[in-house]
């Protein structure tokens, strides 16, 4: 059950501070709770609740803004609940009347929070939060255009006269995209620790079964199991032949413990829950990936399972210096002239990025009216059928040609240089939200989590970069004001907020 009340948003002025208390209408948590359109994105939230019964959940600006907040700084969940409860201005960001010295919510909320927003909401919420603050814009700019017409600012015939009507070309604008892989906060993957995971959870499961139907337990030799597993896990060095006998031995007791597990089963009629199902379906697909490997003499196989309680991570083999092979989510990242930043794929397989290419710019299109003029990608998006899209399409993207160079080609050096220095951009945005944003470890559990957790980040660094914009102008137009404020005062509050920002 959800209520959803049609109110007027909550500004600074409605918020109750307590006698001696002033809040500073500049602070950067008031000024993104302003260009955020809470009551559009609490209308499509209120549709997840379809129910009229029941206890009525949370408002949708203090499930947002708390994950929002947590992804700036990268608080735990029980953190996160204490931070809020001792920051007015926090409370004020997730939409609390009034300052309140008590927590808004149990720290366990939280993960219902991120459920209760999916992919394709977050999605939504990024371009609903980039549409208002451009509409935003355009009322400023109207404001200040009708100011100026007003202390003579020129005339209609001659603001008429200026070329901004003349359409240069059919495409407009610039879209930079390149892609990453956000890690997950898992150990690092080899194939002995997997297996003795494996055997240990099949134990369990076996004593389980034996102690819930009264069976005598059948003889599983875990101690010379653990003994064979300890033999490897505490050498220095590790031979490429002690490790393959230490794989053969786990693949053998792996095999003996399902048989015992499978006659038990069947022999007293044991139902496992439907979670122990799907658990015990992950240990036989890792026990079958493991011993095929084995026999191939091979260290690959598709959709390797790295993870048992998270069975949904894959290796990303990104050729990296630092880490080679990555495992969590993947995913391709648009930036367009602003600087606004957009998930255009988000899948936990190693796909091919290069196929999002066409996808990213006809959502361009969908959103601008027109394709972009060019677009900055890796040599990777380079391939026959991107290149004959953008040509048909006049699009022109950023590299060299594929094949051999001809004599005659003339390579503009200029032009090359500007694209590879604006691409740049695009690595920046991967840089400042895996450092900022909680991108570089993602702590979450659930697949589902996981995808929300990453859209949030992407959702929080956009935030920050308009909160920084929509002050900066409102300080520039401000200096235009001189028998209003005094400059000097406007320009240290202008420095003061942009030591604080991330930009």
């Amino acid at each position: 059950m959800y209520k959803f009340e049609h109110e007027k948003q909550l500004t600074l002025e409605d918020f109750d501070q307590p006698l001696g208390m002033k809040m500073n209408p500049e602070n950067r948590w008031v000024i993104k709770a302003s260009i955020i359109p809470w009551e559009t994105i609490e209308a499509e939230y209120s549709q997840l609740f379809p129910s009229k019964t029941g206890m009525p959940a949370k408002p949708l600006r203090m499930a947002l803004g708390s994950l929002l907040i947590q992804k700036q700084y990268g608080f735990s969940d029980e953190e996160l609940v204490e931070q809020i409860r001792e920051n007015p201005y926090y409370q004020y960001f997730v939409g609390l009347p009034r300052y309140e010295d008590k927590i808004p919510f149990v720290p366990s909320l939280l993960v219902e929070f991120r459920k209760r927003l999916p992919e394709d909401k977050l999605v939504e919420i990024n371009e609903m939060i980039i549409e208002y603050y451009n509409h935003l814009v355009e009322e400023s700019k109207s404001d200040d255009d009708s100011d100026n017409d007003s202390h003579g600012g020129g005339s209609k015939e001659e603001k008429s006269q200026e070329p901004c009507g003349e359409e240069t070309s059919k495409n407009k604008g610039t879209m930079m995209l390149d892609a990453t892989c956000a890690p997950q906060n898992i150990e690092y993957p080899q194939d002995v620790n997997l297996l003795n995971e494996v055997r240990e959870k099949l134990e369990k499961n076996i004593d389980k079964v034996c102690e819930a139907t009264g069976s005598r337990k059948p003889r599983t030799y875990r101690k010379n199991a653990r003994k064979a597993y300890l033999a490897l896990a505490k050498c220095k060095k590790r031979p490429a032949k002690k490790i393959r006998k230490a794989i053969k031995q786990q693949l053998g007791y792996i095999k003996r413990d399902l048989k015992h597990l499978d006659k038990l089963v069947e022999s007293t009629g044991y139902e496992f829950s439907q979670k122990e199902k799907d658990e015990l379906e992950v240990l036989k697909k890792v026990y079958e990936q493991q011993k095929y490997m084995y026999d191939n003499k091979i260290h690959s196989v598709e959709n390797r399972i790295v993870s048992i309680s998270q069975p949904y991570i894959r290796p990303i083999v990104r050729g990296k210096a630092k880490a080679p092979t990555e495992f969590g989510a993947k995913l391709d990242l648009s930036v367009d002239d602003q600087g606004m930043a957009r998930v255009e794929k988000l899948s936990f397989d190693a796909y091919n990025e290069s196929d999002v290419l066409i996808k990213a710019a006809e959502a361009y299109r969908e959103r601008t009216g027109h394709y972009p003029e060019r677009i900055l990608a890796d040599q990777i998006y380079r391939n026959r059928t991107n290149m004959k899209f953008c040509q048909e399409n006049g699009i022109r993207l950023s590299g060299k040609k594929l094949g051999r160079p001809k004599k005659d080609d003339i390579i503009d050096k200029k032009t090359e240089y500007k694209d590879n220095t604006d691409r740049i951009e695009v690595e920046r945005k991967f840089s400042l939200a895996k450092r900022k944003f909680g991108l570089g470890l993602l702590m979450t559990k659930r697949e589902d989590t996981t995808k929300s957790s990453i859209l949030l980040s992407i959702i929080a660094m956009n935030l920050d970069r308009l909160a920084m914009i929509f002050l900066y102008c409102f300080f520039w137009l401000l200096s235009f004001a001189m028998n209003l404020f005094d400059r000097t005062q406007i320009c240290s509050s202008k420095i003061r907020f942009l030591k604080t920002s991330t930009y």
